[in-house]
């Protein structure tokens, strides 16, 4: 019978702890799945999670691991001055200098993700933000800025302030010659629209190689961004590679 089907939502929580506890967990599998998916350079690239009581303190990956071998034991916990209040390993100064301002600017982000993937990158090179020209893409129509500057490494709070300025309100931006960035209001959506983002980016630069794109019209982008592009959707959409790495790497709970 239909009322006995199973529809999972976003889970709601007793107390403070709980929620911690949920958020670090989720944050742990987003990191485990960028690392399957291959979006590490290096020491590059970071997800981070509003603590859900200190809310100008957020979680992150430390400085210097593998995205692929990260627990929930490994988190760290930064203040709004950058300092680790909690954990064994220093922060990213650029995670820092980007993140904490995006969090800053934007208080109903639970979450922000940024790394060094190839095809964003790629995109990033031609200072080009998503365009609709796929129903997955329409996720990020009108949703998508791009901060048009590139100064070097991102070490400086008033680089990371115009980083959060050309996110303005939307869900995702393009940092020109460097790569995405996309936030949600929970973990797994800002892991999700990532992920997509980038999947979308990849298509965009097929496409548009292989020959002259036929856009999705502004009425048509516009309705297929209502129906796929809120962080509810996101949320969903991401609920099957959770499944799959909890399932695949159970080591990520330790």
């Amino acid at each position: 019978m239909s009322e006995n089907l199973i529809f999972r939502l976003p889970p709601t929580f007793e107390t403070v702890e709980e929620e911690r506890r949920h958020r670090k967990e989720r944050l742990t599998a987003a990191l485990r799945i960028f690392g399957k998916f291959g979006f590490e350079e290096g020491v590059a690239g970071h997800i981070t999670a509003r603590d859900p009581e200190l809310s100008d303190h957020f979680w992150v990956n430390p400085f210097g691991m593998s995205f692929k071998h990260i627990r929930v034991s490994d988190l760290i916990l930064v203040n709004h001055e950058g300092k680790v209040v909690e954990g064994r390993y220093h922060v990213n100064e650029a995670a820092f200098a980007i993140h904490s301002q995006v969090h800053q600017a934007r208080p109903e982000v639970v979450a922000a993700a940024h790394s060094h993937s190839v095809h964003g990158r790629a995109l990033s090179a031609l200072g080009q933000t998503i365009e609709p020209i796929t129903q997955d893409a329409c996720a990020f129509y009108q949703d998508n800025g791009l901060f048009d500057d590139y100064t070097g490494v991102v070490t400086d709070l008033e680089e990371g302030k115009r980083i959060a300025a050309a996110l303005g309100s939307h869900k995702a931006v393009v940092l020109r010659n460097h790569g995405l960035l996309t936030v949600g209001s929970t973990v797994d959506a800002a892991a999700w629209w990532f992920i997509t983002m980038e999947r979308s980016a990849q298509v965009q630069l097929l496409a548009k190689a292989a020959g002259q794109v036929v856009p999705i019209s502004h009425e048509n982008a516009e309705l297929t961004h209502q129906q796929i592009g809120n962080d509810l959707v996101g949320w969903i959409n991401y609920q099957p590679l959770h499944d799959q790495i909890v399932r695949e790497q159970p080591d990520l709970f330790e």
